[in-house]
């Protein structure tokens, strides 16, 4: 299957000049869904899976139904003030400043493999905070896996050293 022929381009979105690449048309098709999921599930088995981490929103989206079907555990990356209980943070450079993410300190076990799994590899700044936060949990990053890399963004550079499946390559 071709997913590429599932993403919709929107032009001039969210800003004039952006072609944003949208995936809901790849989730909105059930047989495209499954398709992502499966080959990103074929991924997590290859480097050896034992919990899933997601940035919001759409690692959510993305990262649940791996975890589902590898029957294990599902840990959420969020922005400041959305996890109730203890916390560990990082903060990360924007384009235009700063932000901050955030993961439960006991999201992740010394010594677990993990899978960080987004919708988007672009400039690589959510990816490498998600990264930091694992390893500071003593979590090893087994891989990192995505439904698109925007390889002219060079996001790539901060996975050197990192397993690293994009299931399209713009």
């Amino acid at each position: 299957m071709n997913l590429k022929d599932y993403v919709t381009i929107v032009q001039d979105y969210p800003k004039e000049g952006i072609r944003f690449k949208d995936i809901s048309t790849i989730m909105d098709n059930g047989q495209a869904y499954k398709f992502a999921t499966d080959e990103i599930v074929k991924f997590a088995k290859e480097v050896g899976t034992d919990i899933i981490v997601g940035p919001e929103a759409r690692g959510f989206i993305i990262g649940c139904p791996v975890a589902y079907a590898l029957e294990v555990g599902f840990a959420p990356v969020r922005k400041p003030g959305k996890l109730p209980r203890e916390i560990i943070s990082v903060e990360y450079d924007l384009e235009y400043g700063k932000d901050t993410l955030t993961i439960h300190k006991d999201a992740i076990k010394p010594g677990q493999r993990v899978l960080i799994v987004d919708d988007l590899l672009a400039t690589g700044g959510t990816v490498g905070a998600t990264i930091e936060l694992v390893e500071k949990l003593g979590g090893i990053v087994a891989g990192c896996a995505f439904i698109i890399e925007l390889s002219y963004l060079n996001g790539h550079e901060k996975l050197q050293g990192y397993n690293k499946r994009a299931l399209i390559t713009y």
